[in-house]
C-alpha cells in the first residue's frame, strides 16, 4: 500500500505543476475548463501520446525500414499500443481496484473487447484513408488515430475500469 501512496503523492505533485504552468493556469481558470482538465484525463492524455507514439512510431518502422505493407504494419503497430496502454492505463489513469486472478481477467478481457472494437474502426479506417484519400500514409494514421484515442477513454473510463464508487 505504501508503494501506491507514494506514487499517488508524485502523480499530484506532476499535475499540480502542470497545472501551475502559466498558459495552462490560466485556461484552468476557466470553470468548464476545470471539468474538463482532471488529473485522470491530463494522465491519460499524457500515456494516450505515449501510447500513441508507440503506435506510429511501430507502423513508421515498419513500413519505412521493413516495407510491411501498411494494412499488416497498421494492424500490428495497434497490437503493441494495445498492450502498452493497458498497463500504463490500469495503473496509472483509471487506479483499477480489481483483485484477485479473476477480477483482473475479466478486466484484462473488457479492455482488449474494448480495443479490438476500436481497433476494428482504425484497420477499417485506416484502409478506406491508405486506399482513397491523397494524402500521405502517416498522415492518415494520424488522423484515425485520433478518433480511436478519443473512443478509447469513453470505453476504458466507463466500461472497463468503471469502479464501484
Amino acid at each position: 500500500m505504501k508503494n501506491k501512496d507514494n506514487k499517488t503523492i508524485v502523480e499530484n505533485k506532476f499535475i499540480k505543476k502542470i497545472k501551475n504552468n502559466g498558459l495552462i493556469s490560466k485556461v484552468l481558470s476557466n470553470k468548464f475548463a476545470q471539468k474538463l482538465f482532471t488529473k485522470e484525463i491530463i494522465l491519460y492524455a499524457i500515456f494516450g501520446i505515449l501510447t500513441t507514439l508507440v503506435n506510429i512510431g511501430s507502423f513508421y518502422i515498419m513500413t519505412k525500414f521493413f516495407h510491411i505493407n501498411e494494412n499488416l504494419a497498421n494492424n500490428i503497430a495497434i497490437i503493441i499500443a494495445v498492450l502498452v496502454a493497458y498497463f500504463t492505463n490500469k495503473d496509472m489513469v483509471f487506479h483499477s481496484k480489481a483483485e484477485g486472478f479473476g477480477e483482473n481477467f475479466i478486466e484484462f478481457c473488457k479492455f482488449i473487447l474494448g480495443r479490438l472494437f476500436t481497433m476494428i474502426i482504425e484497420s477499417i479506417g485506416g484502409s478506406l484513408l491508405f486506399k482513397f484519400v491523397p494524402i500521405p500514409a502517416i498522415v492518415s494514421k494520424c488522423i484515425i488515430t485520433i478518433i480511436v484515442i478519443i473512443l478509447n477513454f469513453f470505453i476504458s473510463k466507463f466500461f472497463t475500469f468503471k469502479s464501484n464508487d
